[in-house]
């Protein structure tokens, strides 16, 4: 039979006595922020939160612990942070360093900020959840129409063109190939003259006409031609005699001379008037 100093010995007589030596109570973390008036115990109990904080991140991570336990495990966080800002700002209180400032920003685990709504943040598996990533999907905005004033401001004097001599480029690059054109028809009019020299090409006038397409100078001629053709068309030669203008106006002046003497003068004023023509002879 074991004496008692080896019963004391044993490693579960050491556990137990490591047990039995534990026995004071665990320091709670208070329920309020303003209840604690020391700052290392503030910074104690944030950090205490930002443990919790760390390890709820890292299990809602795993999308297969199913929707109602994520919800509940974002809600967790979401009240540590809450809770985190609430001892944040009475370490303010008590001349503490500001967290809110200096503090990182909060980041997933692919280092991009967290996305939340109205304050409340998701993390981890829960940014997939149904009804969730609808919430951050933005919508492109809008093409606004400019108005015809608007369009009008851009429109200056480099739009029309009117100043793209003054870059310097434009007007070199043109002298250049203008000296090109005139040099190459020089040069073929040159040539054009040894060959008529030689008797190889006909000059100008000698060369037949084409009938194929026609030039501005012979449409020109046949318009000229057409035309003088109506005018000969126009010069008729009358067979009986026509009236000058003269006598056309004066067998005017009798037919209405006529048209009043009958409207207004009476028979026997008319047979007076004509008997006195006839003692006349006229």
């Amino acid at each position: 039979m074991a004496r008692n100093s080896e019963k004391a010995m044993t490693t579960l007589a050491r556990w137990r006595a490591a047990q039995m030596g534990d026995t004071k109570e665990k320091e709670r973390r208070p329920y309020l922020a303003t209840e604690c008036d020391d700052v290392i115990q503030c910074e104690k109990w944030r950090r205490q939160i930002l443990g919790e904080v760390s390890r709820k991140v890292a299990q809602i991570q795993n999308a297969g612990l199913g929707e109602f336990k994520l919800r509940d495990l974002n809600d967790e966080i979401n009240k540590l942070l809450r809770e985190k800002g609430h001892w944040e700002d009475r370490i303010k209180e008590l001349n503490g360093p500001d967290y809110k400032k200096i503090g990182p920003k909060m980041l997933d685990h692919e280092g991009k900020e967290v996305p939340g709504n109205r304050g409340y943040k998701y993390f981890g598996a829960a940014k997939d959840l149904p009804g969730v990533r609808e919430l951050f999907e933005q919508e492109p905005p809008a093409a606004v129409r400019k108005t015809r004033t608007e369009l009008m401001k851009d429109i200056d004097a480099d739009y029309y063109g009117y100043r793209d001599e003054d870059d310097g480029i434009i007007v070199p690059v043109e002298q250049e190939q203008e000296k090109q054109a005139i040099t190459a028809a020089v040069l073929d009019w040159k040539e054009r003259q040894n060959a008529i020299a030689r008797g190889e090409e006909l000059q100008e006038e000698e060369r037949p006409e084409e009938s194929v397409f026609y030039q501005p100078e012979e449409q020109a001629e046949e318009e000229e031609t057409v035309m003088e053709t109506e005018k000969e068309e126009e010069h008729f030669i009358a067979h009986v005699p026509v009236p000058s203008q003269t006598e056309i106006e004066e067998a005017l002046l009798r037919r209405k001379k006529m048209e009043l003497l009958q409207k207004y003068a009476s028979d026997s004023l008319q047979a007076e008037e004509d008997e006195s023509k006839n003692m006349l002879g006229l």
